[in-house]
């Protein structure tokens, strides 16, 4: 409870204080392509439980599978639009969970979701821990793979690369943090997201 008092008070607030730069981001993304401002796509929340994040749209609106083109995206994406290029290099699309974290089907710290094909691929002595608690905007797997699409790059099979290359290393991660998990803890790397992204 103390947990989800503390994310609903800083979602809250934070998404009052960046309101001006969504509404910004948003009318640059609705004159640099055709489609919506935002972006929807299926996750695997707490205990299993399927909803649909928000985030800014980076991608050109693709004709068919929308859902499962843009699952993984590599460095250099074509589908990625101009303002894409940008809004995803400082991270401002990740911005609108604020709105998810307020729903409570996210928080602040915790696992990333993922869509429900990789969750799939979770061991099972893994996929109860990590689906114990509601996933997160940020978390140490996150910061550690930043550049996760520099990474991918040149990969054949991008989906392939990170299910074999980083979606282990991501799970490991984010099963040893959970174990150890504190209030101090989640208030560090909240910390490190923001230097990471006044670094940018």
């Amino acid at each position: 409870m103390g947990k989800r008092a503390f994310d609903l008070l800083l979602a809250s607030v934070g998404l009052v204080v960046v309101a001006p730069l969504l509404l910004a981001a948003m009318l640059w993304i609705r004159l640099d392509s055709p489609g919506p401002a935002l972006f929807r796509q299926q996750r695997v929340g707490r205990h299993g439980r399927l909803f649909r994040i928000h985030k800014l749209r980076t991608m050109h609106v693709a004709p068919a599978a929308p859902e499962r083109a843009a699952a993984i995206t590599a460095h250099e994406d074509p589908r990625v639009t101009r303002a894409g290029h940008w809004l995803r290099h400082y991270r401002i699309d990740e911005l609108p969970q604020l709105i998810d974290v307020i729903a409570g089907h996210m928080s602040l710290v915790g696992p990333r979701p993922e869509v429900p094909r990789f969750v799939a691929l979770y061991p099972p002595e893994l996929r109860a821990e990590l689906l114990s608690v509601r996933p997160g905007i940020t978390d140490p797997a996150s910061l550690a793979f930043a550049d996760e699409a520099e990474l991918l790059a040149g990969s054949a099979d991008t989906e392939q690369a990170y299910v074999e290359r980083i979606l282990p290393l991501k799970l490991r991660q984010q099963v040893e943090y959970l174990r150890r998990a504190t209030w101090r803890s989640d208030l560090g790397v909240l910390a490190r997201t923001l230097r990471m992204l006044s670094a940018r």
